[in-house]
């Protein structure tokens, strides 16, 4: 019987998208059960078959309000130890330098407890790798914890649920983020939509529900609905490239083994590029503030919105030269 290994990523999708390899790579080793937010569950049969997933939603990830302990779910909180003291782990182990994280391994009561410290959290922990240089993609992180435990991700153990292929010429376009200072204005997005089918790319379009409005109102751009993250999967399997915003969606399609091409702008894409050999992106503006984790000092975040369409054109026009791709409809290849 394999020890269970309890694996801690309490925030988005995308961080859960780039903690995939390290995730099936410990399944050869362990049996393990990721605690995090729902969507975990979502993606969990498509990323990684077999694992359990304990869905909670920690209180300080919220983007405001995060500390006002009155509003904390206790009664959960007492529950959840209470869980993992008759599940029994062998080992948790967390890839963010989060006192947060560490605390809460501890009250969980797991004997083994791996992260890297900070903030002095290292008295919390057992096994305390050293950190990667501060640039260091957020996969690295995954890796560097991951050695205590022998568990060592590589391109195989991060390889696409999705078998690879060029045989369509369909480019899935997500317009949407999480948090609106990631979000590249639409009306460019609709330009870079029409010229890509111009050039006889079938190009698809998946949007938040707070754009549909714009969307909705464009001629000539087919745009589709999925039905939650199953059906947006079922969108990836179809297409051979993703465009979109530095936000959850694209750390799926890369998850899922389709090649991504990213418009950063208060984000360092060197920390959070989706984890494919083949991303690109567009690195966002110059500003000092970078990166300011969506807290824009601001009233539009120009490290985002200052990138021109030409631009984005440009790097896409290299992003599928590099892919081999060619437009579905005529074969011509792009100029």
């Amino acid at each position: 019987m394999r020890p269970k290994l309890l694996v801690i990523e309490l925030w988005g999708l995308g961080d859960l998208a780039i903690a995939s390899p390290f995730i099936r790579a410990a399944q050869l080793h362990y049996e393990v059960t990721i605690l995090a937010k729902a969507v975990a569950g979502e993606i969990a049969p498509a990323l990684w078959p077999g694992a359990n997933v304990r869905e909670w939603t920690a209180p300080w990830t919220a983007f405001k309000g995060k500390y006002r302990l009155w509003n904390w779910p206790w009664k959960e909180l007492q529950e959840l130890r209470a869980w993992s003291k008759r599940e029994n782990f062998s080992a948790v182990v967390s890839a963010r330098h989060d006192p947060r994280d560490h605390v809460l391994m501890r009250f969980l009561g797991v004997r083994r407890r791996v992260g890297v410290p900070r903030l002095g959290s290292g008295s919390l922990l057992t096994d305390t790798p050293p950190a990667p240089a501060r640039l260091s993609h957020r996969a690295e992180w995954w890796t560097a914890v991951g050695r205590p435990l022998g568990i060592v991700p590589t391109a195989s153990s991060g390889s696409s649920p999705f078998p690879p292929g060029m045989k369509r010429g369909r480019i899935l376009i997500h317009s949407g983020a999480a948090q609106p200072v990631r979000v590249w204005p639409l009306e460019r997005y609709a330009g870079v939509a029409r010229e890509l089918a111009r050039m006889g790319y079938d190009v698809r379009v998946v949007c938040d529900p707070g754009q549909e409005g714009f969307w909705f109102s464009q001629t000539g751009i087919v745009v589709v609905k999925p039905a939650g993250i199953g059906g947006f999967l079922s969108e990836l399997e179809e297409a051979m490239a993703f465009v979109g915003n530095d936000s959850g969606p694209g750390h799926l399609a890369a998850a899922a083994g389709v090649p991504t091409f990213t418009i950063f702008g208060n984000q360092l894409p060197e920390w959070f590029l989706p984890v494919h050999p083949l991303a690109g992106h567009i690195p966002g503006g110059a500003c000092p503030h970078k990166p300011c984790f969506d807290a824009c000092r601001f009233a539009e975040a120009h490290c985002l919105t200052g990138i021109s369409s030409d631009v984005v054109l440009s790097g896409i026009g290299d992003f599928l030269r590099r892919l081999g791709a060619s437009p579905a409809k005529t074969g011509q290849s792009v100029g």
